[in-house]
């Protein structure tokens, strides 16, 4: 938009950016308060500011070798129970029914939903455990597809959190922060390291859910969102139906000739609100409409599955051909990543299983197993695997209490941040290995613990990023992904 001709000093005050304020305040700066003008000058502005021309990332990144050129990020929204699909505890049979042990609870707090219970009962899994692999892996009857990929895969059994809620946990693990605010690991990345692929975004965002299991679990889009980073690095949510991204089509009327020349138009305009206002997110903006102008061409191609051969729709099974379930947007990840995406994140919601834990988490596995491994094998098939990083999960664990009324074929399970499982594959990542143990009540860990810090640190580690050193300036700190803490986990790392 145009400068309107006059504006108040409170407007002025509000659009200006700091940018904009030290232009302004130079002399005022030069008349009497250089130190405060000197301080406030640094703040505001990003390390490393120098853009890489080509990928629109960092210079100097990666800051090493990288393993991984791209991370798929398979979010688990509501924490699958890790006793019942990776962690084995078959000395839990003998405790069914007794109450968790106050020397194995150690005061931990629980939540609102089992605290007012008059007991803790021990719930044992009553799936069977199955040996796989040349690893000889155990892992859940429930994941039968998974049982042909843990030579390829690495579990880890002993991730863990502060968090013992969803939100925070969800945000936690993918912001490094538990409170809102802070940018997403994706726009981390592509801020980083930026794009190989310019008609597409950096950071593609899917959502699915399976069929009538905790449909009410919301996914808020800061989740993916650039929190203080510029706006241009936030994940780019593609939808299961009409446009997969809004107001991507030109509107009735207006051909692709006449959109070029308005946006050449208002491209000019843009560059002179830039020049008097040094304003980044006016940059932004007309990159954001070149982007959405290209994608009219690209995006189409991406979705369009009609040359896929049946072979693809077999491996990943038949919920592939249905657009916005969880097996067509792992097909998606793979075709996003061939175009270079940097960051593909989906989010699938329903592991949220605090009653009738067995019926609905063979529910779950069902959506789920086959296209997860499926993703692997399709990956490997095609020379992707060794530097694509594949990372699969939720937020936290399950308890091994029972949550409600226990019996001998039913139980549920509460939210449980001191052990939980997940798994990763592919771009420096060894393969066929499992780290980390818990004590035989899957309630404490043991051995190797890893936070989600080194979750985190471990992810950027594989691109190329050294964790410590991927910093933003903003309010005169330095902040990155995994705040204060976190290393990457060694054992991981091929």
């Amino acid at each position: 938009m145009m400068e309107p001709k006059s504006m108040s000093s409170h407007d002025l005050q509000v659009s200006m950016t700091r940018r904009q304020f030290f232009r302004r305040s130079t002399a005022g700066v030069a008349l009497g308060i250089p130190a405060l003008g000197a301080l406030l000058a640094q703040d505001g502005f990003a390390a490393g500011e120098a853009v890489n021309p080509k990928t629109g990332g960092l210079v100097g990144l990666p800051h090493f070798a990288p393993r991984a050129r791209r991370v798929i990020f398979l979010h688990q929204s509501g924490a699958p129970a890790q006793m019942e699909l990776f962690d084995y505890k078959p000395t839990l049979a003998k405790w069914q029914g007794q109450d968790l042990p106050d020397s194995v609870r150690m005061g931990q707090r629980i939540t609102g939903m089992t605290s007012g219970q008059s007991s803790l009962p021990v719930a044992p899994s009553i799936f069977k455990f199955n040996q796989a692999g040349k690893s000889g892996t155990l892992i859940s009857e429930l994941l039968p597809h998974h049982a042909k990929i843990v030579d390829d895969i690495a579990i880890v059994k002993s991730v863990y959190t502060e968090a013992i809620n969803h939100d925070p946990a969800i945000t936690f693990i993918q912001t490094g922060f538990q409170q809102p605010g802070r940018p997403s690991m994706g726009a981390w990345v592509s801020y980083g390291l930026g794009s190989e692929n310019q008609n597409l975004p950096a950071f593609v965002v899917m959502i699915s859910q399976a069929n009538a299991l905790n449909p009410d679990q919301p996914l808020f889009s800061r989740l993916w969102g650039n929190g203080f980073l510029p706006s241009k690095y936030q994940g780019v949510k593609f939808r299961s139906s009409g446009d997969p991204v809004l107001y991507l089509s030109n509107p009735p009327g207006i051909p692709p000739t006449t959109r070029r020349r308005m946006l050449d138009g208002i491209a000019k305009l843009n560059r002179l609100l830039a020049e008097k206002y040094g304003d980044p997110e006016i940059d932004t903006r007309v990159a954001q409409y070149e982007m959405a102008y290209r994608m009219q061409t690209s995006v189409p191609d991406l979705m369009d599955l009609s040359k896929e051969p049946a072979s693809t729709f077999e491996l990943y099974g038949p919920d592939s051909r249905k657009p916005g379930t969880y097996a067509a947007n792992c097909l998606l990840a793979r075709r996003l990543a061939e175009r270079g995406v940097r960051f593909i994140q989906l989010y699938h919601r329903g592991w949220d299983q605090h009653n009738d834990l067995p019926r609905d988490i063979s529910l779950q596995c069902k959506g789920v197993d086959q296209a997860s491994a499926a993703l692997i094998i399709d990956l490997k098939q095609r020379g992707m695997l060794d530097d694509t990083l594949v990372v699969w999960g939720g937020e936290f664990g399950r308890t091994v209490y029972c949550q409600g009324k226990l019996t001998a074929t039913n139980y549920g399970r509460d939210h449980h941040p001191r052990c939980f499982a997940m798994w990763l594959a592919g771009g420096g990542i060894q393969s066929g290995i499992s780290i980390g143990k818990t004590d035989d009540y899957c309630y404490n860990i043991t051995e190797d613990p890893v936070h989600i810090h080194d979750l985190q640190a471990t992810i950027l580690h594989c691109l190329g990023i050294e964790h410590t050193k991927l910093t933003y300036k903003f309010q005169g700190r330095y902040f990155r992904l995994t705040d204060v803490s976190g290393e990457p986990v060694k054992k991981l790392l091929a």
